[in-house]
């Protein structure tokens, strides 16, 4: 058994493997799968979010644009890749991510759904956060000097 990820989108017949002169498999020689083939309808990403995931997965995945129904690995993605985009969404974002969510939550919606949800959890903690910090850049030296003592 394995897990969707792991599973070929496509299935390609050869009549022989094309191999480079010293006997390995060249990767380079071989035909190019059809996208066309697995194409769904393109659906836009509405949100701001959306928008912005999707074009750190374009970017990343180097692909023409993304649909909310695509799916990550599918569109090429593999565990480094993932990894890219959770780097550059932490980045972005300012919110801890897990390069899990991208294996479970494989298409764009699913993932946004996810990172909408987190951010929903983090924002009361960041609020309270912002509070306490512009509290603290009103106080003085002095009583900034008494709070420490």
């Amino acid at each position: 058994h394995l897990p969707d990820y792991m599973v070929p989108a496509q299935w390609m017949l050869l009549e022989h493997m094309p191999l480079s002169p010293n006997g390995k498999l060249d990767r380079k020689a071989l035909p190019k799968m059809d996208a066309n083939l697995q194409a769904r309808p393109y659906v836009a990403p509405q949100s701001e979010l959306e928008q912005q995931i999707a074009a750190i997965w374009a970017e990343v995945l180097e692909v023409e644009r993304v649909g909310l129904h695509d799916n990550f690995f599918e569109l090429g993605g593999h565990s480094l890749l993932a990894t890219q985009v959770v780097v550059r969404l932490r980045e972005q974002l300012h919110s801890e991510f897990d390069v899990k969510s991208i294996f479970t939550t494989p298409t764009l919606a699913e993932f946004t759904a996810g990172v909408a949800a987190q951010q929903t959890i983090n924002s009361p903690v960041q609020d309270a956060l912002a509070k306490s910090l512009e509290a603290l850049k009103r106080l003085s030296a002095e009583d900034l000097d008494k709070l420490i003592s």
